[in-house]
């Protein structure tokens, strides 16, 4: 894998990181930050289990990915990424939210990175 891909990658591992463990250190500025209002409730506790813990175990992942060149650990958020994007697209189709263009197409552009990463990986370690 080039030099610029790692950096790339690196850094998203890091701002997802960085983002899932504000969740848990302030949930309100995290929320806010996605434009979206803290639950209250079992509503709160979800929101934050959920979001948190998606967030971090992608940076976590994707961290173990570039330590270990395991293809594997690319694919995982890859996929979880392309979820969330198909799952924005749902709620804009079928329940009225406002399209999110620019969430859809950050997270498609990392699915791509991320698979061209696995790519790289396992080449890596078949060679």
């Amino acid at each position: 894998m080039n030099t610029a891909l790692k950096i790339l990658i690196g850094l998203t591992s890091i701002l997802f990181i960085i983002l899932g463990a504000r969740w848990g250190i302030d949930p309100s500025g995290a929320a806010g930050q996605l434009g979206m209002p803290l639950l209250e409730g079992l509503g709160m506790s979800a929101q934050i289990g959920n979001v948190g813990a998606a967030l971090l175990g992608m940076g976590i992942m994707i961290l173990l990915g570039l330590t270990s060149q395991n293809p594997v650990w690319f694919y995982a958020p890859a996929i979880l990424l392309s979820l969330v994007a198909s799952f924005r697209s749902i709620a804009w189709l079928l329940h009225g939210a406002p399209f999110a263009l620019q969430e859809i197409a950050i997270e498609i552009v990392l699915v791509v990175l991320l698979i061209i990463a696995a790519g790289r990986a396992k080449k890596l370690t078949s060679a």
